[in-house]
């Protein structure tokens, strides 16, 4: 009797000890099924690619840049190169945010009305004493490539649909938390941005028909930023009118003051500090 019971732990041992490893094995490989089903998973995130920007070379378009104005040219291709690169690091660290048009709207856009700015800075220095280059606004828009798709973050905003269905809140619409980016709630609100002409000097009659031309143009840049404000309700994300409007309206504006400098100081004293009343601010 004292002998049989040890023979009878060791089998229950054996026992034990096999469906122990069998349990183990099959956790082991149902961690590895499980583990290489959320590698697929991850895997398929259409989010993994940002793409490049892709923009015209300026400097290889110009032409014989006069000696007083090479310093200006060339720190204007340099601001070219890193408004290029902001706009990259942007495109990175904005993957899957707002809507269908966010990357066109955000980033492509706000980066060709830099580009425009800047371009024309370049032209008004070289024809100050050359011959001043036409055309190159052309070059100033850029594309997304490199497998870059330009409705960065639809495939999010359609997930974020689902699950939204799957909770119960299908009346809800997709992206309805970003309907703060037009900073207006319910409704676009206007732009509102500092008079420039009642800050002029007296205009040399030689410059009056450029500085007028440069008056329209300033408030047909304000109608077509509020349109696109009206247009774009609820699109983007907390900062979108910021980037995607009012930041693009201030380089244009940037530009066109800088016109109605340069042709009053042409024949009399160039007005300063015009560059102040560029920013404009959004109002209900």
């Amino acid at each position: 009797m004292s002998r049989a019971l040890p023979k009878y732990n060791k089998r229950r041992v054996a026992i034990v000890g096999g469906a122990a490893a069998v349990a183990l094995s099959g956790a082991v490989i149902a961690g590895s099924a499980l583990a290489g089903e959320t590698s697929q998973s991850n895997s398929a995130k259409p989010l993994a690619a940002t793409g490049t920007i892709t923009c015209p070379d300026v400097k290889s378009q110009l032409p014989a840049v006069p000696a007083s104005a090479q310093a200006e040219v060339a720190r204007n291709l340099d601001l070219l190169n890193t408004q290029i690169a902001e706009a990259d690091k942007r495109l990175a660290d904005t993957v899957g945010q707002g809507g269908p048009n966010f990357v066109q709207n955000a980033i492509l856009g706000p980066l060709k009305d830099k580009r425009t700015s800047t371009i024309d800075r370049i032209v008004i220095a070289i024809g100050r004493k050359g011959t001043k280059p036409q055309g190159l606004d052309s070059l100033a828009a850029c594309t997304l490539g490199n497998g870059g798709v330009a409705n960065n973050g639809a495939t999010a905003a359609a997930g974020a649909g689902a699950s939204q269905q799957a909770s119960g809140n299908a009346s809800q619409p997709a992206g309805g938390n970003d309907a703060a980016g037009n900073a207006a709630g319910g409704g676009a609100g206007t732009i509102t941005c500092p008079d420039v002409k009642s800050q002029l000097p007296a205009v040399p009659a030689s410059a009056q028909a450029e500085v007028a031309r440069n008056l329209d143009l300033l408030n047909t840049q304000i109608a077509e930023a509020d349109k696109r404000l009206a247009d774009t309700v609820g699109q983007g994300g907390p900062n979108f009118v910021q980037n995607a409007i009012l930041g693009p309206l201030k380089d244009k504006r940037i530009a066109t003051v800088n016109r109605i400098a340069t042709a009053i100081g042409r024949t009399a004293a160039k007005p300063q500090g015009l560059d102040s009343l560029a920013a404009c601010t959004l109002t209900k």
